[in-house]
C-alpha cells in the first residue's frame, strides 16, 4: 500500500520525536489541547537576535501518534527558518507533511501543534492564521 512508508513514518517520529524537550527562556511559547484525544502540545521558540528568525524549538507534551508526529515534523520544519515564512503554514501543509488521509478526528489531531504555534506567534508581527484554508486576498477597490 503506498500510505506504508508514510505510517512508517509517522511511527518514527512518534516513537523518536525530534526536537522533544524544552528551551531555557524561550522568546515565544504556545500551547494547545485536544480534549477529543487527550492532546497536550507545548512549543518554545528562540529566536535570532533580529527576532524574524526561529533558532531553536522545541516541544513537549502527550499524545497520539499522530500528534506527536505532527509536533515533531512541524518543529523540525520551522527550524531556521524565518517567522515571514512559517506564518504563512496552513491545515494543508501539516496533513502534507504526514502523507496519510486524515478522518475529522483526526485532522484535530494533526493541528494541535499548529495551533500551538498560532498561540506562540501571537505578539510577533506575522501571526499564524489557522483557518481550514488560506485567507482570499480581498478584491481592489475597482477601477
Amino acid at each position: 500500500m503506498a500510505y506504508d512508508m508514510y505510517q512508517e513514518k509517522i511511527l518514527d517520529h512518534y516513537k523518536r520525536p525530534r526536537n522533544f524537550g524544552h528551551l531555557e527562556h524561550p522568546d515565544l511559547e504556545g500551547a494547545e489541547s485536544n480534549p477529543l484525544c487527550g492532546d497536550k502540545i507545548r512549543l518554545e521558540l528562540r529566536l535570532d537576535p533580529s527576532r524574524k528568525t526561529v533558532d531553536d524549538v522545541r516541544f513537549s507534551g502527550e499524545g497520539c501518534a499522530i500528534s506527536v508526529a505532527s509536533a515533531s515534523m512541524l518543529t523540525a520544519r520551522i527550524k531556521g527558518k524565518p517567522l515571514s515564512e512559517i506564518s504563512r503554514l496552513h491545515r494543508k501543509d501539516v496533513e502534507e507533511m504526514l502523507g496519510i488521509p486524515l478522518s475529522p478526528v483526526r485532522v484535530k489531531c494533526a493541528l494541535t501543534s499548529l495551533k500551538a504555534l498560532a498561540e506562540a506567534l501571537l505578539p510577533t508581527p506575522t501571526p499564524l492564521v489557522t483557518e481550514e484554508e488560506p485567507p482570499v486576498p480581498a478584491s481592489g477597490t475597482g477601477s
